[in-house]
């Protein structure tokens, strides 16, 4: 992934034009060989320049498992911020009664995935994309990928928009969404829908400032965002000082504002000059190249989120073939795994970024040393989570229910695929240094190959009308597949040489 510019990488670009003047060239033929070369320089790292500002120096020369927990923790906040204010738009809408939770619920899904495709897999090739250039010391290139950012999210978020509007209602429909509840869901789809350019703005604009390794302005600004949002979101779902509210879709609103106002601050934070990229205040000359070879990771980043998410919905499925209950106790220890994306991108962002400028700046052992110490600590953080949740596994579930089959459930699910958790730890790391080093194939098909474990797992204990927590021995199964099968490309070392 972590795409350049034409002149990214390569020598000085006077002297180059000089060359191609002596030779004689024609401004055809110079473009064709700047293509050619651009080409190489996204095959080749770049070499260190003899200045380098202080945050350079931190990815390139501080000690790597301690710069990586400094940049985990703000990042890992990040995430974590992220699913409270998931969990308080689910709260406050739910207080409006079941029409209104039951009409929100198909649409909260389908943003988390637009968000999490923005963040982090369009987002991550950007950050790459940033960090291996910063990592050469070119300032001026890596600025112009503000300018990437906002030419993608324009396209991107109209696109977003014309499908949510095209397609959701009878979408909707079809997830046995009706009456009053589909009116609530188009009603607070159409609106939430409508700013989704400001949702890719957001998040590519985060995901340039990340590429530096500053992961303490994201912190500020989502968290500022949050203490906004918070009182705004219920003002504008059940009204304020006499003012009527809006209903859930006044929550979707708040959501907007949160967006916007996140954006201004990004933008001026970026074009104000305040951190270490100085993008021009008129719009370059941008080249097709760098903008497809982020779309390419992004795409096949994308493909790893969705099917994530696709798995933890099949198992949904053939558990809520066994009731209610059962159902409730699956969804009470899965929650566990839900929080295990938070923490492992927590670590799994910066060794991505590490990794990125390392690579940029040449520095191909430092690189591959940082790739096995975030593999090491995101396994060993959430193995050891893991092993406590099946050690002890009710004191989670019981946090959602003191039901007897809940509990039970629950508990079996934990038993079963808590002691894996470190496999899906590895597995996700894995995936953000494939984003660094530009080498996907193993993180797709490690997330395919969990998918289908659990498709044709869950397939067999409905088949074989076995108990249904033989489910979670198909989940378990997964998630060593999703770890293991791409751990050859880092003992390989694909894409560092």
């Amino acid at each position: 992934m972590s795409c350049q510019t034409t002149d990214l990488l390569l020598p000085d670009k006077g002297s180059r034009d000089a060359r191609d003047a002596a030779v004689g060239f024609s401004g055809i033929a110079a473009r064709a060989i700047e293509s050619r070369r651009y080409k190489e320089a996204n095959r080749q790292p770049g070499g260190q320049p003899a200045e380098l500002d202080a945050r350079s120096r931190m990815l390139l020369e501080q000690p790597i498992a301690s710069m990586i927990m400094r940049l985990a923790i703000p990042n890992a906040t990040v995430m974590a911020v992220y699913v409270l204010i998931g969990l308080l738009e689910v709260y406050f809408v739910s207080r409006l009664g079941v029409d209104a939770l039951a009409g929100v619920a198909p649409v909260f899904p389908l943003v988390s995935l637009v968000a999490s495709i923005a963040q982090g897999a369009i987002g991550g090739g950007i950050v790459t994309a940033v960090a291996r250039v910063f990592g050469t010391g070119r300032v001026s290139d890596a600025s112009e990928y503000a300018w990437y950012a906002v030419a993608l999210s324009i396209p991107l978020g109209l696109a977003t928009t014309a499908a949510m509007v095209a397609l959701g209602p009878s979408l909707y429909g079809y997830m046995g969404i009706s009456g009053n509840a589909l009116a609530i869901a188009v009603s607070y789809s159409s609106t939430i829908f409508a700013g989704a350019t400001l949702i890719w703005l957001f998040n590519l604009l985060m995901a340039v400032v990340r590429g530096t390794g500053n992961l303490r302005v994201p912190v500020i600004v989502v968290c500022g965002g949050a203490l906004v949002l918070v009182p705004l979101s219920p003002a504008l779902i059940f009204g304020v000082f006499g003012y009527p509210g809006l209903g859930p879709s006044g929550g979707a609103v708040a959501m907007l504002v949160y967006y916007a106002l996140g954006t201004l601050a990004y933008a001026a934070y970026l074009w104000g000059r305040f951190g270490v990229l100085r993008p021009s205040f008129r719009l370059p000359k941008l080249s097709l190249a760098p903008a497809l070879a982020i779309l390419r990771v992004g795409g096949m980043s994308a493909v790893v989120s969705a099917s994530t998410n696709l798995t933890l919905a099949i198992v949904t499925v053939y558990v809520g073939m066994s009731g209610i209950e059962a159902l409730a106790g699956y969804a009470a220890g899965s929650r566990l795994e839900f929080l295990l994306v938070p923490l492992a991108y927590g670590v799994g962002g910066p060794v991505g970024i590490v990794v990125s400028a390392n690579l940029g700046a040449g520095k191909i052992e430092r690189a591959v040393r940082a790739s096995w110490v975030g593999v090491l600590m995101a396994c060993s953080l959430t193995e050891l989570i893991g092993l406590a949740a099946a050690a002890f596994p009710k004191l989670w579930i019981g946090i959602f229910s003191q039901n007897p089959t809940v509990l039970q459930v629950g508990a079996e699910y934990l038993h079963r695929v808590g002691p894996f958790f470190g496999f899906f730890g590895l597995g996700y790391v894995l995936y953000c240094i494939g984003q660094a080093t530009r080498r996907m194939e193993a993180s797709v098909l490690a997330a395919l190959l969990r998918a289908a474990i659990a498709v044709l797992g869950g397939f067999g204990v409905v088949w074989l009308k076995a108990d249904v927590t033989w489910n979670f021995v198909a989940v378990a199964l997964g998630m060593v597949a999703f770890g293991l099968f791409a751990l050859p490309a880092l003992i390989n070392r694909a894409g560092y040489e």
